[in-house]
């Protein structure tokens, strides 16, 4: 059903098709919407759920560790400084194997106090252990939350995810979507029945103090979970695009990337505005291809090898920054390709923080920088529409 809503609404019916047994979350722009429309869904007879209203965004993921661990399906969504205010939580759920799915509208970090779209919240969570997947546009935030489920609830990953769309660009835009379906997800995503839950008949501990002796241990089962929802990743996403005929890619997508000299990558709903450019670009005669990471954590380093060996030259745009190195999918990057035979030279650009628009002239300078860098010219990583009389 194809219908003009706001995509924190979109987001929070395709949650309601899902069928959590417990929702949990504490307000906090830009991601109010999200769970304002669950608890209508819930007070109207949609959404037969356990809503718990939490003093604190602490308290929200708490609450889903102990519903996760007892087999209840599980939700949250936040942002910014409310997922900053979860990372304790967040390394105990993935270090628990708790398959929480949460929506997160990305949102700058303070201080200074800013309520506008980056990615620095999520992406300074990367180490923690959940699954990141990054949307485009609504439609591609709608159709993860089910493929978020499904691969974090596979018995052989049992693993955190977020599903990550940019606050307030996504979360409350209008635009059409195609609305999921609840007889169609309940096809594609089967009812949580996990192998082992807690249960006073039969006692079991979770999370447990783990000396050295096995402290390693636990973390590489992490790590290679991490290795084997790769492959989940792409079989959820084929197996979506079965049922609703919509494929995003897997791990990552291409747009004009076959024979392009320069290949922008990136993740997030700059995507549009970036194939909007290209499209320009090609009319001009110029190469330039793009490459989209939906996952970035798993990181889909082979992936990227394959569609990056071709390029003359790589530029890395996104919307967070590491203070005292370079940012953080650069470096992800850089550190995949190092020692890799023919690989393009790499440069990276912090864009877009706080919210500022990435505009179309700073996606044309980025492609001219990146020539300058094929024919030797020094440029390695920057801050694009720097003010350079406020420094």
């Amino acid at each position: 059903m194809m219908k003009v809503v706001e995509g924190s609404h979109a987001v929070a019916h395709a949650v309601m098709c899902c069928a959590p047994d417990v929702i949990s979350a504490y307000p906090i722009t830009p991601q109010t919407h999200i769970v304002e429309h669950l608890s209508q869904f819930v007070a109207d007879g949609k959404l037969d759920t356990e809503f718990l209203t939490v003093d604190s965004e602490f308290s929200a993921l708490s609450s889903l560790v102990g519903s996760s661990a007892v087999g209840a399906r599980s939700y949250s969504s936040t942002t910014s400084q409310g997922l900053a205010l979860m990372w304790e939580v967040l390394y105990n759920a993935s270090g628990m194997r708790l398959p929480i799915v949460m929506t997160v509208a990305n949102r700058a970090l303070g201080a200074p106090l800013n309520i506008w779209n980056d990615q620095q919240d999520s992406v300074g969570a990367r180490d923690s252990g959940w699954i990141q997947l990054y949307a485009e546009n609504v439609q591609e935030a709608v159709d993860m939350t089910p493929q978020a489920f499904k691969i974090s609830e596979d018995p052989d990953i049992l693993l955190p995810s977020m599903v990550c769309m940019d606050g307030f660009i996504l979360t409350h835009v209008y635009e059409p979507v195609e609305l999921l379906d609840k007889e169609m997800v309940s096809k594609y995503l089967p009812p949580y029945r996990p192998g082992v839950v807690l249960d006073p008949s039969k006692p079991k501990t979770f999370g447990a103090f783990v000396d050295p002796s096995m402290y390693t241990e636990i973390r590489a089962m992490q790590f290679r979970a991490h290795e084997q929802a790769k492959k989940k990743i792409e079989e959820a996403a084929r197996e979506f695009a079965e049922l609703s005929g919509r494929y995003y890619g897997g791990l990552i997508d291409t747009y004009q990337a076959d024979g392009a000299e320069v290949l922008i990558v990136t993740m997030g709903s700059v995507v549009g505005t970036i194939k909007d450019v290209i499209d320009e670009l090609r009319e001009e005669g110029n190469k330039v291809g793009l490459v989209k990471v939906r996952s970035y954590r798993p990181f889909p380093i082979e992936a990227l090898r394959a569609a990056l060996k071709d390029a003359d030259v790589v530029a890395v745009v996104e919307k967070d920054v590491t203070i005292g190195t370079q940012a953080a999918l650069l470096t992800d990057l850089k550190g995949g390709l190092y020692n890799y035979r023919d690989m393009p030279p790499i440069i990276g650009f912090s864009a877009g923080l706080g919210g500022r628009d990435i505009t179309t002239r700073e996606i044309r300078k980025i492609v001219d920088l990146a020539r300058s860098a094929k024919d030797g010219i020094e440029t390695e990583y920057g801050f694009l529409d720097l003010k350079e009389e406020l420094l």
